[in-house]
């Protein structure tokens, strides 16, 4: 009996320590989820996030933000973490197309990301569909797509093209006589010229006259010559109206075409031969610092366009902490430009992520679900003034026709002077939820 008891003893003692072996090499592997953790590499303490953006596409190129993101992680985590929690983020290049914007949103979904963050794509439904079935939130993208302010699962920082367009037809609307849209024409391009008019119905004036172009073409020579004839105020407006009315006799072109806008103004100031130079419009993204400095400067074509944006100017002081972390920890990527609108939205979107991550008690398990009900239930962020504070409750949606998760349809409005980007003297941030809600459904 007593060499019996001793060999079960010595059994359980092996077994036990087998069994804790076999857990031990299973938390080096990273087997299966872990609580409190994101079900994804990094151990127990460790959030995984993706963001994505087109790169290297023949269209909008957004490398800034997977850039910033990259910048986000090596700063928050050599502060340790949020909260304790060491951040993982994965980046995606979606190629400008469906299959890679679904392919970047299975990704996310495979790594177990807790949230995609400040990512650009046109193309919603392919990347929502597989966020939405794994209950994965999509916090501050880019505003370009309508499932973006359609999905519960979808956060918000701006108002999007919608918010922009709706603050190009103020900007214009007080000056125009005329107004011209050069558009993309794709699904995203087709909203455009709603809000536009929404803006410029708001300043008593007609219709914008609406131009496409193919998001790809190298050749914007006839969208130029069109623009330039139809701006005329001289020439048949949208409806038959020909003369200016209240003062205003300047014929006005916008043209928001990402990527392309440069390759449009060039050929329209080279159809412009008789001097005409109506005002030229745009928006931040289509328009920036960096694209007014490598067209001359001073010099540019750019010199005296009016430009929207949802943000203050880079050069306001409050910038001055991702200016920082741009500095430190993004060294060697010149992608990562600080005047850029990507990059601004990422910063924002990851401040969101940040604050609603420590809004956890310590020791609570953060899991995509779980951070999705924490910002459907949260009081409002706060994103250091470069936004207003942000909330996603029922009772913070606007009525916004085909928009409902707008939270923020605040513009500031910036002119292009001595070549640079400067806010516009008269002009103060203004909200476009009212206009927008007087707007028809896009259809």
């Amino acid at each position: 009996m007593t060499t019996r008891r001793r060999t079960a003893a010595l059994s359980r003692a092996f077994l036990a320590r087998t069994t804790a072996l076999a857990a031990g090499a299973c938390l080096v592997a990273g087997c299966g989820a872990l609580p409190g953790g994101s079900g994804g590499s990094g151990g127990a303490d460790t959030l995984t996030v993706m963001t994505f953006a087109p790169e290297d596409s023949q269209a909008t190129n957004m490398p800034g933000m997977p850039g910033m993101a990259k910048a986000y992680e090596s700063w928050v985590n050599s502060k340790g973490g949020i909260n304790g929690h060491k951040v993982r983020v994965l980046t995606c290049n979606e190629h400008n197309t469906p299959t890679g914007a679904a392919d970047c949103a299975r990704k996310a979904v495979a790594e177990k990301a807790v949230a995609v963050v400040g990512s650009y794509s046109q193309h919603g439904r392919a990347f929502m569909a597989p966020l939405e079935a794994e209950g994965i939130p999509f916090i501050g993208g880019y505003g370009i797509t309508s499932e973006e302010f359609q999905s519960p699962l979808s956060y918000p920082v701006n108002g999007g093209q919608p918010a922009l367009l709706a603050g190009v037809g103020h900007q214009l609307g007080r000056t125009c006589a005329k107004v011209v849209l050069v558009r993309p024409d794709t699904l995203a391009g087709d909203s455009l010229p709603v809000p536009l008019n929404a803006g410029l119905k708001a300043n008593q004036m007609g219709d914008a006259s609406d131009i496409r172009a193919a998001e790809d073409s190298a050749d914007l020579s006839e969208q130029a010559r069109e623009a330039l004839a139809g701006s005329s105020p001289g020439a048949p407006a949208k409806g038959g109206a020909t003369t200016a009315k209240d003062g205003k006799d300047k014929g006005c072109v916008a043209a928001v075409l990402g990527a392309r806008t440069e390759t449009f103004f060039d050929a329209f100031r080279r159809a412009d031969s008789q001097h005409r130079k109506p005002q030229v419009s745009s928006v931040l993204g289509s328009v920036s610092q960096a694209l007014v400095d490598r067209t001359g400067g001073k010099e540019s074509p750019f010199e005296g366009a009016y430009v929207t944006s949802w943000y203050p100017v880079a050069a306001d002081p409050l910038w001055t902490q991702m200016r920082n972390v741009i500095s430190d920890h993004a060294f060697g990527d010149d992608a990562v430009d600080p005047d850029d609108s990507g990059t601004q939205t990422t910063w924002i979107a990851y401040t969101v992520f940040n604050e609603v991550v420590k809004r956890f008690e310590d020791g609570k398990g953060i899991t995509a679900r779980s951070l999705a009900r924490k910002l459907n239930q949260s009081e409002p962020v706060k994103t250091g003034g470069l936004t207003p504070e942000l909330s996603w409750r029922y009772e913070d949606m606007r009525a916004v026709a085909g928009f409902p998760r707008m939270v923020n349809g605040r513009v500031t409005f910036q002119v292009v002077e001595q070549g640079r980007l400067v806010s516009q003297q008269g002009e103060q941030s203004m909200d476009m939820t009212k206009t927008l809600e007087q707007s028809p459904r896009p259809s």
